[in-house]
């Protein structure tokens, strides 16, 4: 037997994705092949449903079954600057610490990055499709393709292609950035 709060997740995950696609409830459930008072119940949080029926359910919503079923973390995720555990790069004073891994299903990665003035950081091309966003929080750095770097300031942003190479550039000591890798 599914217990309250699994039940109460379970629908708000079913009702989410439902209308993230757009469906209503009976085309839900004729795609699932289950009866639309299922789906109704399910979304109330009052259904219990079986292994089977969930799996119809994210097939019919091409989602993951874990979508509908893991309620996901219990409270925020902390990690204070001091314990971030820093990569460091060769051949530069370039260090990325990471602070969030790309979960099943989505894309995207987020580092802390901390680089002294001195020899650039030359990255080459990523995956095909990867974008990469840079949120400067301290310091000055020249950021973004060899042949067009842009220079930024505290608080500046910037998107380029990570499929391509790049660069990291910093001109102050102490440099600090957000940086956001993501796969589209």
């Amino acid at each position: 037997m599914v217990g309250d709060s699994v039940r109460q997740h379970i629908g708000g995950a079913v009702r989410r994705e439902r209308t993230r696609i757009g469906w209503s409830a009976a085309e839900l459930a004729r795609r699932a092949g289950i009866s639309k008072a299922s789906v109704s119940q399910l979304e109330s949080g009052a259904g219990n449903p079986s292994v089977e029926t969930l799996w119809s359910l994210s097939d019919a919503l091409g989602v993951p079954f874990s979508t509908l079923v893991d309620p996901g973390s219990a409270g925020p995720t902390l990690i204070r600057a001091a314990d971030a555990q820093p990569i460091t790069a060769v051949g530069s004073a370039y260090s990325a610490s990471l602070l969030s891994a790309c979960p099943t299903g989505a894309r995207r990665d987020i580092y802390l990055v901390t680089a002294e003035p001195g020899e650039p950081r030359c990255s080459a091309p990523h995956q095909d499709g990867t974008t990469e966003h840079v949120i400067l929080v301290t310091g000055s750095a020249d950021v973004g393709p060899p042949g067009d770097p842009q220079r930024l300031g505290p608080g500046d942003y910037i998107s380029y292609r990570g499929d391509s190479e790049h660069i990291f550039a910093a001109h102050t000591s102490g440099t600090v950035a957000i940086l956001i890798s993501e796969l589209r």
